[in-house]
């Protein structure tokens, strides 16, 4: 096991304990020291190996043991039994909305609730209410959130998706009997959730890549199992389907199954304008629905499909009926974000606050992943929660930060960490006063604790960016895929409040939040409003975020020019003391 897995065991078993009513100290114990093996900078094996995690404070006897055993053997007797200890329901309840390790034992002690089904039905009698801790709102709050998981229980993140699916793609690429192979589907356009995993795949014999693919390791089980088609459910739960086709076919097919279902019908009503038939055996010259070969147009790539049809290429991303047909009748498609076209990150967390990594740590990871800037922005004091940073603190940092800067400077390194906040929007003013902010290269300014109504909500993110200090505004809409709906704000309005102050929008390509929404992005960028793609890192990995975002950036029809972290580091001062110069 990696340090991230060894982590996420400790950290369940510190919530099974506080599930079971054990002493909370050793419950405390176990929930820290996850926290501790995340922000290792060595590795931990060679922390094992060499026996020395006992010198890491908050790492005692028993849990040297538990971590050695995990990282050894891959498994732990003590979780499986302690996970075998709870009723089997018990730990499906801490996935609903607004109920922790605390509340789900109140309800199972006082109410002998031990699943999602018995918790709504005592809801629905109004028991819930009545317990102590809880009341009306909380019980609707419940219902609520019932309501919310079982509406997405069918539905997964991309990342998840892509996490899966690119070393399936990898290994059906690899295999002899395959020709040509893709994903299709909302995973090839690039939705940020996802019902299921399509892949597709040309060959002269089905049966050897059926075989091959639903008896990868990884397949939980195989639910159908055809001359040419197959479907397995993944690890996670998502489903995962094969179609082999002939390699004539191929191109029609990936066009067909890529979508969307509102982009093929305006296709196949563009096809019959022009007298064929488009399906997803091709592209025929007929008025009725076929299969003929003979009649098929020899399309060899998806271009040719729409080169026969009139139309400049479509991006997969760009494919949901939304404009594409009207721009590339024009040869106007704008030529899309490329994920090597950024250079950095403009809001991140370092150790000073909830991130996992020091100064010099992340100055030298992100320089050695060929970035050129990476923005340090720790969160205000408002966020104690996240060990936010007052004025002092910040001050320090900012000299921290230019030590750091010096350092790379005399190595020769032209790489450099940015100063900077993520500031809380409060109810009526920033978490920082304007002569701070004025002192940061980088102020991103978000709203953590939203209001009840949109129209107050929608009053401060404006406020915000009026303010001259501020850079950006940060995940606006502060939704949390399939976890939380996003608040209530006018984002049209807000939008507009930027594009009139020069104020930047986050595309926060976190793939719990792809926030500012892909469906935004057009409006946005019709008001000149400029993107900023950042990661909200919290640890290294977290990098690998820039190419999600720049996905989600292309679905928005975002170009190289629309976003601001593309630019090298002196063009983005410059742009950065833009804003600061317009007031």
């Amino acid at each position: 096991m990696d340090k991230d897995q060894v982590a996420a065991v400790l950290s369940e078993i510190g919530v099974w304990l506080e599930l079971k009513g054990e002493n909370p100290f050793k419950t405390r114990a176990y929930a820290n020291a996850a926290r501790i093996v995340e922000s290792l900078t060595e590795p931990l094996e060679t922390l094992v190996a060499e026996q020395r995690l006992s010198e890491i404070k908050g790492i005692g006897q028993a849990l040297q043991e538990k971590i050695t055993t995990l990282v050894t053997t891959g498994r732990l007797p003590y979780y499986e039994e302690l996970k075998a200890s709870l009723p089997a329901g018990l730990t499906d309840l801490l996935l609903i909305p607004g109920l922790g390790p605390k509340k789900v034992k109140a309800l199972h002690e006082q109410l002998k609730i031990d699943s999602v089904e018995a918790l709504e039905a005592a809801c629905h009698a109004g028991q819930v209410a009545s317990l102590t801790g809880f009341g009306e709102r909380s019980q609707a709050k419940i219902l609520e959130g019932i309501q919310y998981r079982r509406q997405y229980a069918s539905r997964h993140r991309l990342d998840d998706a892509l996490d899966l699916a690119d070393p399936i793609l990898e290994s059906l690429r690899s295999h002899p009997d395959v020709i040509r192979c893709s994903t299709a589907g909302s995973v090839r356009r690039f939705k940020e959730v996802i019902g299921d995993i399509d892949f597709l795949v040309s060959s002269r014999n089905p049966a050897s890549v059926i075989d091959f693919f639903t008896t990868k390791p990884g397949v939980l089980s195989v639910s159908a199992k055809g001359d040419t088609k197959a479907s397995v459910l993944l690890e996670g739960g998502i489903q995962a389907d094969l179609r082999v086709v002939s390699d004539a076919e191929y191109p029609f097919a990936l066009a067909y199954f890529t979508g969307s279902k509102e982009h093929n019908i305006a296709m196949r009503q563009r096809a019959i304008q022009r007298g064929l038939r488009l399906n997803e055996y091709g592209l025929f010259r007929s008025t009725e629905e076929t299969r003929d070969p003979a009649l098929r147009l020899p399309c060899q790539t998806e271009d040719d499909i729409f080169a026969a049809l009139g139309l400049a290429s479509i991006p997969p991303e760009l494919r949901e009926d939304q404009g594409e047909f009207a721009a590339a009748e024009q040869n106007a498609l704008p030529r899309l974000l490329e994920w090597t076209d950024l250079r950095g990150s403009l809001h991140n967390h370092s150790n000073w606050s909830d991130g996992r990594n020091a100064l010099e740590d992340i100055a030298s990871h992100m320089q050695e992943i060929g970035c050129a800037y990476w923005a340090i922005t720790d969160h205000s004091q408002a966020s104690f929660q996240a060990n936010g940073l007052d004025p002092a603190r910040l001050r320090q940092q900012i000299k921290a930060i230019e030590a750091v800067n010096n350092t790379l400077a005399d190595e020769g390194s032209a790489f450099r960490l940015l100063t900077g906040t993520e500031v809380d929007i409060l109810r009526d003013r920033l978490d920082f006063k304007d002569d701070l902010l004025s002192k940061l290269d980088v102020v991103v300014a978000s709203l953590h604790v939203p209001a009840g109504g949109e129209a107050e909500n929608t009053k401060r993110l404006i406020r915000a960016a009026q303010n001259p200090y501020v850079h950006m505004l940060g995940h606006l809409t502060g939704r949390l895929l399939l976890e939380r709906e996003p608040y209530k704000v006018n984002a049209q309005a807000v939008i507009d409040a930027c594009a009139e102050t020069g104020t930047w929008i986050e595309l926060n390509s976190n793939p719990y939040r792809f926030d500012l929404d892909w469906r935004l992005w057009p409006y946005a960028r019709s008001k000149g409003v400029k993107c900023v793609i950042n990661v909200d890192g919290h640890r290294h990995e977290h990098a690998r975020f820039l190419r999600l975002g720049a996905g989600v950036a292309r679905k928005g029809w975002l170009t190289r020019a629309d976003v601001v972290n593309t630019l090298p580091l002196e063009k983005l001062r410059q742009a950065l003391a833009a804003k600061r110069q317009k007031h």
